[in-house]
This record gives structure tokens, C-alpha cells and sequence, in this order.
């Protein structure tokens, strides 16, 4: 089950919040270095990624006088030198290079602890920001398609060859001055997961010669402010299409990758609308233009939310199928057979059944990345829905990736994560822990509503009936082991 369930609604999208950063530069020994950051795994953005110091509007910033600017300018200027502060320690502002040794260091901390506001610091200090000071860069939406949506401004500052970005663990775990050719390397390896603004500044910080500032404000494959090209590392492009799925996800992720024959592969082209396969058809004419066609559909699985715009594409570009035999009676053209072990290219084919019988996942063995489909996403829990979902087998699956270690996970829903190992692993402990609790419901025993009921009493009552399929899903896992039993419709403990 992946499918829209009666009685359940897409959210609307989230409305997005301000926020601003800012790209640090200096010339270096191997051209323009600049500050990136590692944002903590645990946030609910971007988590584990690399960005620009930045953060979110706050009532404070609005209080920040900066002279020549008013209203949101002003506000979002004072932001952006604010978080720079806040998560580097280098202070933009007229007069900080004056302030005595250790003044910084005790003001960053009572700002981080929310002891005192960005202006009453600026003002206690005799310090003053210069609109001069930044250049903006540019602004960009954040998709509607993502759990949290901003609306960022970017600046640019030249910094001295003395400054040093002192990072504290916290919402960052670690950054630092690095050239921008180098980041720009370990985003071509997977090594580093870019939002298209970032992406764009470092690729215009790479370029010799003068800064160009129109590319950084008003860069390519851009429609007004949303990024039209997305590609999370090189070569793995997203097109998140509108699909007929399970809340919260509203999207079906169509990953564009590289493919054997210099071309790409589409990845699970869910979308039934037409306009949203016209978005899809789009992109693959403009990646043709370039060189890169597509030369093959691949699916993770057949479910409706995956396969919906199959045949639009082959039918345009002329194109096979490769997919799990299983597969071949669900999908509306002829498939190719991917078996468990099959190079296709760079990635390695492995059978993962579990949520579908039918279910696959690419290992690209080049940089560790894996296309997981519906074995796991960053937007929920994924529904094990019997009798094609077996919970024990999906469990036994997500070991074996867990095993295989990869770099990062492309889901079907949601962003993509840079630590696999450890989100697998958060993956399965939540898994480990719901068959407790529904082992703990057990113990009074009733039908598989009531059971649900307990078992998932943390989420809410309108999700019970999707939540009654992995409910069963799991009362049927412990039945085999000998740990539950059923009669008449009575599940109990054994």
C-alpha cells in the first residue's frame, strides 16, 4: 500500500519561513575558499547536509537598526550577519576587530543560550552594521514539495586571510574554510549533499576571474525563484512529481541517474497527472539537449504512486522497462527483468521485497548512494500492508542494506539523507520498538482495531486504519514466531 486511502487528504503545502545566509570568501592557494557547514543530523532540515552559515528570521533581527535599510531588508540583513556569528563566530559588523580578547567568544555564547538580543549586544558593544558590509546574492524558494519551505536571502562578504570559523557542536557539527574547487570534488562523489543554492554559489566561486554576481542572483534552470534542476550530487537529479500517495507524502520521487550507456536512468516516474509528466518530459528534453538522454525507466516497484507515468515516458523517448518479473502484470508496457545481483552500469541491482514482493533497490557501488524506493522515507513510517507486505522480511531487508553500508539513501518520499547507516538503523529500532508495544497491547486481547488502538495510540486516530495494515503486518510476524496467537479475530499473547 502506497496508494491515496479513502478518507485521507494531502496536506497543503508548508508556508515558507524567511531566513537568510551568507557565502563567505577569501582568495586561497587554490582559488576562492569560502565557510561550509555540516548541519547536524538531528535537524528536521536538511539534516547531515552541507550549507552556507544561515538561519531562520528572528523578532530580535526586526529590532536591528541598519542604517540606509528598513522593513524586511533591514531585518534580513541583520539576520544574516547575526547567524553568521552565531555559527562561525565571525562578526560582520563595524568596530568588532576593536573589541577586547574574549569579548566575542562570552557575547556568541549569551546569544546562543538566548541571554541577551543581537541589537543589545550591538548597542552595549558600540558596534554597528554597514549595508556596504554584504552583497546580496540572490533569493530562492525552498520547493512545495519539502517538509520545511524557506524563502532565503543570499549574501556574499569578503573576509580576511586571518579569519577562522570556530564551529560549536550544536545545530552544526562541524565546518570550516575550504576551497571551493574541493567542495565542489566531494559533491561530485556523493560526498557532500548541496541544495541548489549552494550549488550554484560554489560552482560561481570556482570560476576564475571576477565574481559574477548576476549567475549568483538570477542562476540557470530557475523558474522565478524555485530551482527547476535539482541535483543533490552530481548526476542524481530529483524530479519530485505530484502522485496519488499516503499523507504526508503529497510527491513521488522520479530520481534521474546515471545509466550504463552514458545516458540516464528514470527512477519510478509515479506521476498520472499530465502536467505533472509534462514536467517530468521537460526535464528529460533539456538533460537530452545536453547529452544526457534518458535511456531506460527503472522501477523500485509497482505500486500505483510509482508507476503512473511509465508510459508516457518510454512512449516519448522509446525506452525499456527493468523491473522485477513480478512486476510485469502491474505496468502498462513490457518490462525487462532485474534480478537480484544485475549490474545495471554502475549500480547493483538487490531484490529488497518486504513492503512489495516485488521490490528492488540500486546500489550505485561508485559513491555508495542507494535508491531505496519504499524501504524506508524521511516524511513517515512506510506501510507494511499484508498479504504482499511481510514484516519479517522487510525487517531481514533492512538489515542487509543496513550490512551494505551506503553513503546516502534516495527515498521514493521525502529528501534525501547523507548518514544511510545510521538512519537505517534509526529505521529499524523504530520498527523494534512498535512490535514491542504491540506486544504490550496484546496482553489485553482483542480484534486488530482495538489492538491497533493501543499500539499505535501515539498517532492519530485518523491514521488508524493505514496504521492497521503494519499493525498486522506485525501481529503475523509474532505469530509465526510463536509469540502471538489468533482466534476468531481475537489477537492475544502467547
Amino acid at each position: 500500500m502506497s496508494a491515496a486511502f479513502p478518507g485521507l487528504f494531502a496536506p497543503p503545502p508548508k508556508d515558507p519561513v524567511d531566513a537568510a545566509a551568507v557565502v563567505l570568501f577569501r582568495e586561497g592557494r587554490e582559488g576562492r575558499e569560502t565557510v561550509l557547514v555540516r548541519r547536524s543530523p538531528s535537524l528536521s532540515f536538511a539534516g547531515g547536509w552541507h550549507a552556507f552559515p544561515g538561519g531562520r528570521l528572528s523578532p530580535a533581527d526586526r529590532a536591528t537598526a541598519v542604517p540606509g535599510l528598513a522593513g524586511d531588508d533591514a531585518a534580513l540583513f541583520a539576520c544574516a550577519v547575526r547567524e553568521v556569528f552565531e555559527e562561525t563566530g565571525i562578526l560582520l559588523a563595524v568596530g568588532a576587530s576593536g573589541l577586547p580578547q574574549g569579548t566575542l567568544p562570552a557575547a556568541r555564547r549569551a546569544l546562543l543560550d538566548g541571554k541577551v538580543a543581537f541589537p543589545r549586544f550591538l548597542l552595549y558593544h558600540g558596534l554597528s552594521l554597514d549595508p556596504d558590509r554584504l552583497t546580496p546574492a540572490g533569493r530562492w524558494l525552498t520547493p512545495e514539495h519539502f517538509p520545511l519551505r524557506y524563502d532565503a536571502r543570499l549574501f556574499l562578504a569578503e573576509v580576511e586571510d586571518s579569519a577562522r570559523a570556530e564551529i560549536w557542536p550544536g545545530e552544526l557539527t562541524a565546518g570550516s574554510f575550504v576551497p571551493a574547487v574541493r567542495a565542489l570534488e566531494a559533491w561530485r562523489m556523493g560526498e557532500m549533499l548541496l541544495h541548489p543554492p549552494n550549488l550554484n554559489a560554489l560552482k560561481v566561486l570556482a570560476r576564475p576571474g571576477t565574481l559574477d554576481l548576476a549567475l549568483l542572483r538570477s542562476p540557470a534552470h530557475r523558474d522565478g525563484l524555485l530551482a527547476r534542476r535539482i541535483e543533490f550530487q552530481e548526476g542524481f537529479f530529483l524530479a519530485a512529481l505530484r502522485t496519488p500517495t499516503l499523507p504526508p507524502a503529497t510527491h513521488t520521487n522520479a530520481w534521474l541517474v546515471p545509466e550504463e550507456k552514458g545516458g540516464l536512468a528514470v527512477v519510478d516516474p509515479g506521476a498520472t497527472d499530465p502536467a505533472e509528466q509534462a514536467r517530468l518530459l521537460a526535464l528529460l528534453e533539456e538533460l537530452a539537449e545536453e547529452g544526457r538522454p534518458p535511456r531506460a525507466v527503472w522501477l523500485t516497484h509497482a505500486h500505483p504512486d510509482h508507476v503512473g507515468g511509465v508510459a508516457a515516458v518510454c512512449e516519448r523517448f522509446q525506452i525499456p522497462v527493468r523491473a522485477h518479473p513480478l512486476a510485469a502484470d502491474r505496468v502498462r508496457v513490457p518490462i525487462e527483468p532485474a534480478l537480484e545481483g544485475d549490474r545495471l552500469g554502475r549500480f547493483r541491482v538487490l531484490a529488497t521485497p518486504g513492503h512489495a514482493r516485488e521490490h528492488l533497490a540500486f546500489l550505485d557501488e561508485a559513491t555508495g548512494a542507494l535508491l531505496c524506493g519504499d524501504m524506508m522515507s524521511t516524511l513517515s513510517t512506510i506501510v507494511i500492508d499484508p498479504p504482499e507486505g511481510d514484516m519479517a522480511e522487510y525487517l531481514r531487508q533492512l538489515s542487509r542494506l543496513l550490512d551494505l553500508a551506503p553513503r546516502t539513501l534516495y527515498p521514493a518520499h521525502g529528501p534525501p539523507v547523507p548518514d544511510g547507516v545510521a538512519q537505517l538503523g534509526e529505521v529499524i529500532r523504530h520498527r523494534k520498538a512498535r512490535e514491542e508495544m504491540v506486544l504490550a497491547a496484546l496482553l489485553d486481547p482483542g480484534p486488530l482495531e482495538a489492538i491497533t488502538a493501543r499500539a499505535y495510540s501515539d498517532t492519530p486516530e485518523a491514521f488508524h486504519p493505514i496504521a492497521s495494515r503494519s499493525c498486522l503486518a506485525s501481529l503475523q510476524k509474532l505469530l509465526r514466531e510463536g509469540r502471538a496467537k489468533e482466534e476468531d479475530g481475537v489477537w492475544s499473547r502467547l
